[in-house]
């Protein structure tokens, strides 16, 4: 008997026993949140996160991509129109992600390869669409709810209680979620305290990979 076909899947942790996380920030609106959030990763000298931009976000807000990028942090797509790719067909959906690679390439340099759908949504088949272009489909596996603005204790208790070693957290650096400049340096204090360390996603990716080739 052959071995079982993998069904293509989207990534919401890596399995390790290293307290390694990786922050991850949407960002599809707004020019308010963003700078703020880069400032409180600078002064607490995190250096390694990975955000996912929309096209015409990185189109609007050039300035602020090419800071991202400077300072080091991972760059993936977060699509072009904030649309759920399962209601379109696949010719709709590369579109959009080249769009978006195009916008992202002409600003930063950077060709993505990771890719976070727009408000999280996909399918077998969309994830197979987006595999077949060469992206991995990253989800998240703690999610700070920041965009319901619940309050700064709220979301940094929720990232705090939840998150375990290899986790992928979800938070956004668009203007809707008014509460993670305050919330997100308590975050980074509590983790830091729970002997957490910060990687980017494609860190993350490749110790689990080493780790596979290990066993």
């Amino acid at each position: 008997m052959g071995a079982a076909v993998k069904k293509p899947s989207a990534i919401y942790k890596v399995d390790t026993q290293q307290k390694v996380v990786a922050l991850t920030f949407d960002i599809s609106w707004g020019n308010k949140v963003p700078e703020p959030v880069l400032d409180i990763l600078e002064k607490k000298k995190v250096n390694k996160a990975t955000f996912f931009l929309s096209g015409p976000w990185t189109l609007r807000h050039q300035e602020i991509v090419k800071r991202i990028h400077k300072m080091g942090f991972e760059i993936g797509s977060h699509g072009h129109l904030h649309k759920d790719f399962s209601n379109y067909s696949n010719a709709w959906i590369i579109e959009q992600v080249r769009l978006s690679e195009k916008a992202i390439h002409q600003v930063a340099g950077v060709r993505t390869k990771l890719i976070r759908t727009p408000n999280g949504d996909f399918d077998t088949r969309v994830v197979k669409c987006l595999n077949d272009m060469g992206y991995t489909v990253i989800q998240w596996n703690t999610d700070s709810l920041d965009w319901k603005n619940p309050g700064v204790a709220a979301i940094t208790n929720r990232v705090l209680n939840r998150t375990v070693p290899g986790d992928i957290i979800l938070m956004h650096a668009s203007d809707s979620s008014k509460q993670i400049t305050q919330a997100l340096p308590q975050i980074i204090d509590g983790l830091r305290a729970k002997g957490y360390r910060f990687a980017t996603v494609s860190e993350l990716l490749a110790q689990a990979e080493v780790k596979t080739q290990v066993q």
